[in-house]
C-alpha cells in the first residue's frame, strides 16, 4: 500500500501504568490492569474456557464458500486492513536466514507464504516486538532481544506498511535500541508507532489507505521491569490515554482508528481479565473501529463487543521459542474490510481469521486455512505433515470462536481457487 503518513495531536502521554517485571524463563505474562480506571466490571468478563475442550465435529470446521482477498469496492468507499502478531525473532531463525542466504542473513523465505495475503491489504501492519540491532550484531535472543535488522527488509517484501513497535520488550537494548529500531524502519519505508525518538513524535500515526485514513494506537502492558530513559518513549497501555489520543486522531482527519492492545497470559487460550477490560473500556468510548492485541505467543479469541470486533490475540508471526508448547508455534493473520455507506459511517463489512504454523523445521510461515490444506493434500506437500497441519488448525478454530466469533460473523479467510 502507497500511503503517506499524518501525525495529529498535541502532547506526549503520560507514563500512568506500573511496569511488572518478567517472570520465569522465556515467560513474562501480564498482571492485571487497575479496574477502577476501567468502564467494565471483572463481573461483566467471560472466564477462560475449560483448558483441555472437546473437539467438534470435522463437519463444524468444514470451509466455506472463498472469499476473495481484494474484492472490488460495493459501497461509497472502502478500505481493507490486514493485521499479524508478534515478529519474535529467537537465534534459530536468524540461524535459518543465514543458510538461507548463503551466510548472509535473508528472512525473506521465512516470510515469503504471506504475501498472497498481505500484499493485497490497503493497510497491513506487524508488531515489531524486539529492538534492531546493527546489521552486523551483536545479536541477541532472550531475555534482552536484539535482533537481525534484516528482517524489515522482508516485512516489507511481503507488503506490509507499518509496524507497531510497543511491547514488553521495546527499551530491551536502552534508548539506543529504541532509536535504531525507528531508523531500520524508515529506512526500510514501514511506518511505525508505539516507540520514539523524541516527544514531538509522540501524536497519532495517521495513514492513508485505500478510501480512508486509518489512525493506528497502542499501548503494551509492561517493559519487563525496565524504566524507559523518558516517559514519552513508549505507549503504556492505558485506557484513557488510548482514547484521548484516539480523540485526537480524529480531530486530526482520521477516518478509522485501531487500537493495539500489547497485554494477555503466555501460552494461553483465552482473553485473560485485564485483557477484557481494557478493549471493552475503548470498545464503550465510541472511539475505536476495530481493537486487536498481541504478546500471550499463542491464538487468542475473537468476539464482538458493543459492536466492535475485538481480536484479543494474533499469536506469533514468526518465533522460535524454547518452551516446548505446540501454541507458541501458531499464529492468525486478521482482515477486516471496512466500507462507508452513504450517509458516510464506516463499518467493518468482513472479518476474516487465517489459521497458520511455522513449526516445520525450516520455520516457514504456512497457512493452515481449509482451502490450503486441500491444496497441499493434492500436491502431497504439507506444512508439518497432513495430520498437525489439520489439528493446528481445529486448535485454532476452537480457541478463535470460543466467545462466540462464529455466531457473530467472523470466518475463516479463505482465497478462491484457480
Amino acid at each position: 500500500m502507497d500511503g503517506r503518513r499524518f501525525r495529529g495531536g498535541a502532547a506526549a502521554l503520560a507514563v500512568l501504568l506500573a511496569l511488572s517485571a518478567c517472570v520465569g524463563a522465556d515467560q513474562d505474562p501480564a498482571g492485571s490492569a487497575d479496574g477502577s480506571a476501567l468502564a467494565t466490571s471483572t463481573s461483566t468478563l467471560q472466564s477462560p474456557p475449560d483448558p483441555s475442550p472437546s473437539i467438534p465435529a470435522e463437519s463444524e470446521g468444514a470451509a466455506e464458500t472463498p472469499v476473495p482477498s481484494g474484492p472490488a469496492c460495493p459501497a461509497a468507499a472502502c478500505t481493507s486492513v490486514v493485521v499479524s502478531g508478534d515478529l519474535l525473532l529467537h537465534e534459530a531463525l536468524w540461524e535459518q536466514a543465514r543458510a538461507d542466504g548463503g551466510g548472509t542473513l535473508d528472512f525473506g523465505a521465512l516470510l515469503a507464504a504471506q504475501e498472497e495475503y498481505v500484499g493485497p491489504a490497503s493497510l497491513a501492519i506487524c508488531h515489531q516486538e524486539t529492538p534492531l540491532a546493527a546489521p552486523d550484531g551483536p545479536f541477541s535472543g532472550f531475555p534482552a532481544f536484539n535482533v537481525p535488522p534484516q528482517i524489515a527488509d522482508a516485512v516489507v517484501e511481503v507488503g506490509y506498511d507499518a509496524c507497531t513497535t510497543a511491547s514488553n520488550h521495546t527499551i530491551d537494548a536502552g534508548t539506543a535500541g529504541v532509536d535504531r529500531t525507528l531508523d531500520t524502519l524508515d529506512s526500510a519505508g514501514l511506518e511505525h508507532t508505539g516507540s520514539y525518538r523524541s516527544p514531538d513524535a509522540v501524536a497519532p500515526l495517521i495513514v492513508d489507505a485505500g478510501d480512508a485514513r486509518i489512525a493506528v494506537i497502542i499501548g503494551t502492558y509492561a517493559l519487563n521491569g525496565l524504566v524507559p530513559e523518558f516517559p514519552w518513549q513508549v505507549d503504556l497501555l492505558d485506557p484513557a490515554a488510548m482514547i484521548e489520543k484516539a480523540r485526537q486522531a480524529r480531530a486530526a482527519g482520521a477516518d478509522l482508528v485501531l487500537a493495539a492492545v500489547h497485554a494477555g497470559d503466555e501460552y494461553a487460550d483465552y482473553a485473560n481479565a485485564q485483557q477484557q477490560q481494557v478493549a471493552h473500556a475503548l470498545a464503550d468510548s465510541g472511539e475505536f473501529d476495530l481493537i486487536y492485541g498481541h504478546h500471550s505467543h499463542s491464538v487468542l479469541p475473537i468476539e464482538k463487543y458493543n459492536g466492535v470486533w475485538i481480536v484479543y490475540g494474533l499469536g506469533n508471526t514468526l518465533a522460535a521459542h524454547v518452551t516446548p508448547d505446540i501454541r507458541n508455534t501458531e499464529g492468525i493473520l486478521a482482515r477486516a474490510d471496512f466500507q462507508q455507506n452513504d450517509d458516510g459511517v464506516w463499518h467493518v463489512e468482513e472479518l476474516r481469521w487465517l489459521p497458520a504454523t511455522w513449526n516445520g523445521p525450516e520455520h516457514r510461515w504456512c497457512p493452515v486455512a481449509a482451502d490450503q490444506l486441500e491444496k497441499m493434500a493434492a500436491e502431497g506437500t504439507a506444512c508439518v505433515s497432513a495430520a498437525e497441519d489439520a489439528a493446528s488448525r481445529e486448535r485454532t478454530r476452537v480457541t478463535v470462536e470460543s466467545m462466540g466469533a462464529a455466531e457473530q460473523g467472523a470466518r475463516e479467510w479463505l482465497l478462491e481457487q484457480p
